[in-house]
This record gives structure tokens, C-alpha cells and sequence, in this order.
């Protein structure tokens, strides 16, 4: 089967992956650019668990104040290098990330962190549990585990700080 370099192009704009991995998809999937999406989104997540085991001591801190100053957040999110961590793909991951925890208030990064006694809801208490407010349709794991394939390298929340005024 023959694949338009225009329906690649508009597969790689999508999905942000490689221009071989959006044509191998493509052709996997005989053309359907929405099954393509989900056997890049299956890649990405094998990919994801093979490099969860590695090391990420690089990264960043991003900062975010919310208009008017009443509402501020650091995020910490690590990377295997500090190449990676200087990336556009990772920085937007960080700043997303700043926005959630702003708009958002989670408790803790994941489930394994929430308390044992804890009645929160933990797709609302858990940062990577919580649907991303851009796209309500993906989780916050769902952007990590996106930005993870597109960078190839490991990368983790570490904590984050949301500070209100008067609370």
C-alpha cells in the first residue's frame, strides 16, 4: 500500500513521532490515520515502561504565577540528560504540568503517594491520574508517557509545590 507523504506529514503533526515510525503505523494500519495514532500510542507506552527503569537525574524546575499573583506553583520534572531537559518537547511538558497543578489542586504526584486513610478521589488527588485541561480526553500519564516517545528518554514528576494566597 502506498502512503502520501501528506498523510505522514499530517500523522508526524499529530503525534509529534519520527516520520519512519508515522509511515510503519500508517502502513500497519492500511492508511487509517486514526488507528495509526493508537499503534503510535501503544509504541509509545512499550517504550515508556522499557525506559522507566532508567535513571532521570537532570531536568528542571518550572515556575508558573497565575494572573493576578494570588495562585503560584513549582513543578520538579527530571530527565535522564540535561540535553533533553533543554528541549522544547520538555519544556512544554514542564509548563503543562505547572498549569495542571495551578488549575487543578492535586494532593500528590501518584497514587502511591496518597495517603492510606485518604477519601480523596484519586483520579482528582493524583496529578498523573487527572485529566489534562487541555484535553480532557488524555491524562496527565498519557502527556508524560507522549512526551517520553517523542524524546526517548525517561522522565518523572518528582514533587510540586502550589502555594495560594491566604490558605
Amino acid at each position: 500500500m502506498q502512503i502520501s507523504t501528506e498523510t505522514i506529514k499530517d500523522l508526524r503533526e499529530k503525534t509529534g513521532a519520527g516520520v519512519m515510525d508515522c509511515k510503519k503505523a500508517l502502513t500497519e494500519a492500511k492508511g487509517d490515520a486514526e488507528k495509526a495514532i493508537e499503534i503510535l500510542n501503544e509504541r509509545g507506552m512499550a517504550l515508556a515502561r522499557k525506559k522507566s527503569e532508567r535513571v532521570a537525574e537532570q531536568g528542571l524546575i518550572e515556575t508558573y504565577v497565575h494572573a493576578g499573583g494570588k495562585i503560584g506553583v513549582l513543578v520538579e520534572v527530571n530527565c535522564e540528560t540535561d540535553f533533553v531537559a533543554r528541549t522544547n518537547e520538555f519544556k512544554d511538558l514542564a509548563h503543562n504540568l505547572a498549569l495542571q497543578v495551578a488549575a487543578m489542586c492535586p494532593e500528590c504526584v501518584s497514587k502511591e503517594e496518597m495517603a492510606k486513610d485518604s477519601e480523596s478521589d484519586p483520579k482528582m488527588a493524583c496529578l498523573l491520574l487527572q485529566p489534562f485541561i487541555k484535553d480532557p480526553e488524555k491524562t496527565i500519564q498519557d502527556i508524560v508517557t507522549e512526551t517520553i516517545a517523542k524524546v526517548g528518554e525517561n522522565i518523572k514528576i518528582r514533587r510540586f509545590v502550589r502555594y495560594e494566597l491566604g490558605s
